[in-house]
This record gives C-alpha cells, sequence and structure tokens, in this order.
C-alpha cells in the first residue's frame, strides 16, 4: 500500500510541476490608486439633497412647451443619440456572445461521402468484393449529436463576461452623458433665443418711440418750433436702433440653425415663440461630496471601465491555466446507406481534454501586461475625470 502511494505522489509530480509553472513569471506593476474607490459611491442620494436634486428630464421644470419639443426632438435624431444607441447594442451583444462562451454546445451533423478504398492502403480488406465485403466502392454516411464543454474552472470565460458587462454598464453612462450634453446644449441655446427676442421686443420699443420723436420733431421743425440739428441727431438714433435690430435678428437667426443641428430638423424654420424668461429655484447641497460627485456620468463612464480592466486583468491572469473540455457524441456510422440507422451502426463516446500552455514566446505574459497597463491607464483617466469634474463644479459655483 505504501508502494502504491508513493507511486501516486510521483505520478502526479509532474502535474504539480506543470501547474506552479503556470503562474505569471514576472511581476505586474502596481496601478494607480483610484481617487473614489467603487466602494464609496452610494447611488441613493443623502436625504438632505434628494428632494432639491434634479431629475432625469430636469428641463420639465422650465414647463415651457416649445423646450420639452425641443430637447425631445434632440434625443429622437440627433446622430450623437443614435450612436450611442448603437454602441449600447454592440456592447449587449457582446456581452452576451461571452455568456454564451460559458455554456455547452451542441450540434448535430451529418454527411454522406462516396469513395473507393485503395487495396494497398489501410482499408485494403474492404477493396475487395468477397464475402463479407462489397468493396471496392462505399458510400459511407454519418449522421447524429456532438456536444462539448469548457469548464472555466480557472474563471477565465467568467471574467471575461464580467469585462463586457462593465463596458456594456459604461456605454450605458455614455449615452447618458451625451443625453446630459446634448439636452444642457440646447436648453443654453434656447435661453439665449429668447433671451435675444426680448432685446429685440425692447430696442423694437425703443424704436417705436424714436420714431415717433421723429414724428413729432418734423411737425415743430415746419413751424419753425426747432431746428434741423435735432431732427438729424433723431434720425442718427433711428440708425443705431435699426442696425442693432438687425444684429439681434441675425444672432437669432444664428441660434436657431445651431438648434436646427441639435435637433436634426429638416425644416426650414423652428417657428419659435417668444417666452418669458424662467424662475426655478434649485436647492442643491452646499458642500459637495464624493458620493454626489460620482453620480456624474462622465466620472460613472470612467468608473466602468476600471471595472471592466480589471476583469481583463483577472481573464489575463487564467490564461496561464489549463483548459479542461468535455466532448461527447452520438453518431450513426455505416459503410452503406441502407445500414446507417441500424442499432448496430450506432457510436458514442466522451472525452475529456486538457490545453495546458507550456511555451508561447511570451505571449500570456504581455497579454498580461496588456491587461494591467489598461487598467492602470483606466484608474489614471478616471482620476483625471474626478479632478476635472471638481474644478468645472467650482468654477461654475463661483
Amino acid at each position: 500500500m505504501k508502494l502504491i502511494l508513493n507511486k501516486s505522489v510521483l505520478a502526479a509530480l509532474p502535474l504539480a510541476i506543470a501547474l506552479a509553472g503556470c503562474a505569471p513569471s514576472h511581476e505586474v506593476a502596481n496601478p494607480p490608486q483610484q481617487q473614489i474607490p467603487a466602494s464609496h459611491v452610494s447611488m441613493d442620494l443623502p436625504a438632505a439633497v434628494k428632494n432639491g436634486w434634479p431629475q432625469t428630464d430636469w428641463w420639465k421644470d422650465y414647463h415651457d412647451p416649445q423646450l420639452n419639443n425641443l430637447i425631445q426632438r434632440a434625443l429622437a435624431n440627433a446622430p450623437d443619440m443614435q450612436i450611442a444607441e448603437q454602441r449600447i447594442r454592440l456592447a449587449e451583444a457582446q456581452a452576451r456572445m461571452s455568456q454564451a462562451n460559458l455554456g455547452p454546445e451542441m450540434d448535430l451533423s451529418a454527411d454522406i461521402e462516396r469513395q473507393r478504398m485503395s487495396a494497398e492502403g489501410l482499408m485494403g480488406p474492404f477493396a475487395t468484393d468477397t464475402d463479407g465485403n462489397t468493396g471496392p466502392w462505399y458510400t459511407n454516411g454519418t449522421f447524429g449529436l456532438t456536444a462539448g464543454w469548457d469548464l472555466d474552472l480557472w474563471g477565465k470565460n467568467r471574467a471575461l463576461v464580467k469585462a463586457r458587462i462593465g463596458e456594456l454598464k459604461a456605454q450605458v453612462a455614455e449615452q447618458a452623458q451625451t443625453r446630459e450634453l446634448l439636452s444642457g446644449s440646447v436648453a443654453r441655446l434656447y435661453w439665449q433665443w429668447q433671451t435675444e427676442a426680448a432685446i429685440k421686443a425692447v430696442l423694437q420699443q425703443v424704436k417705436n418711440e424714436q420714431n415717433n420723436i421723429v414724428t413729432v420733431d418734423k411737425a415743430l421743425y415746419q413751424r419753425g418750433i426747432t431746428n434741423s440739428a435735432e431732427g438729424a441727431e433723431n434720425d442718427i438714433n433711428v440708425s443705431k436702433t435699426d442696425q442693432q435690430l438687425a444684429d439681434v435678428t441675425g444672432t437669432m437667426k444664428e441660434i436657431e440653425a445651431r438648434l436646427m443641428a441639435l435637433t436634426n430638423s429638416q425644416s426650414q424654420s423652428l417657428n419659435l415663440k417668444p417666452a418669458s424668461l424662467p424662475t426655478v429655484s434649485a436647492q442643491l447641497p452646499d458642500t459637495l461630496g464624493y458620493e454626489l460627485l460620482a453620480r456624474r456620468p462622465d466620472l460613472q463612464v470612467a468608473h466602468w471601465y476600471i471595472e471592466a480592466s480589471l476583469s481583463e486583468v483577472d481573464a489575463a491572469k487564467a490564461a496561464f491555466y489549463p483548459d479542461i473540455n468535455l466532448m461527447a457524441f452520438l453518431q450513426q456510422d455505416a459503410l452503406h446507406l441502407s445500414d446507417l440507422f441500424r442499432h448496430s451502426a450506432q457510436q458514442m463516446g466522451v472525452t475529456a481534454g486538457l490545453t495546458l500552455p507550456i511555451f508561447d514566446s511570451g505571449r500570456l505574459n504581455a497579454n498580461l501586461d496588456i491587461a494591467s497597463a489598461q487598467n492602470s491607464l483606466s484608474i489614471a483617466q478616471y482620476n483625471k475625470a474626478v479632478v476635472d469634474a471638481v474644478n468645472q463644479v467650482a468654477k461654475t459655483a463661483s
């Protein structure tokens, strides 16, 4: 019994040595620290700011049908939103593809082969037309099922699924970022147009008053009460106002053209009507904590790319270990089609396969370095996005 045990240990020793050699052969650089760790990010708002926090459709707080219509058209028709939507579709398909790799596969196959046996080859005995043989021509038929399953003992495929899901969530966050930027741009341009419209209305009133003054001045001049110099000055004032009106009208047309581009409008005009400028009261927190800052779509994009890159590192590490696959088949196989569906033509089998990487010219190590570098890059980009977000908020609040 002792001898058998020693032999078992010796038999397992090469496998143990091989598995030990599967680990990465060099150190991987540590990634930089993340400014806002994922464990510190909560999607639940504090009660103190929950009531005043802007909603997804924040522009509806202005209660302006024209603005609602413009933003709705922009979100539905803008090329940037269509690109973001297609990227999400692509990421969803890639995630489903990775998920499918976790399960088994089964194929149905059938083939027919007309073959003449060689009398000098391995199948030479079947090349004669003797008792028990009908050679040299045979019509071989095969029909049956084959199945396979990668057991994924080291979690490589599962890590790739997590990576694809992380990328999908990043694309969803990018769509939210695009939605935020697009709706904000439309709202800013719309209120710029309304501001110019209000200025135009004031200028029109000024011009009306100036025209009245010109009319009165002409009447007084004809009676000899005023001189021509006063009339000339009034005409100059009217000309200045006309120029200001022309400038404002040109600015309004330029803004409208930009709005038409954002909404992908095919009409000649948006037919905007002047509206009163809004008065919206917002209750935002006095201090902006990281738990609120991390809710920004641009930071969510960077965060999910970090999660995806971490899973890519896990998959790259798991690639150093052996793949174990199970394969099975159930088939009908016969040299003559007339015998294909007989019970005696049935064949079946189960195979367990192991693939162990031994020498790959450094491919696995390079792949791990790529994944690790991508993870470090994602963290660095996230940290930069945090700094940029803080600076942007500080400038806006100042």
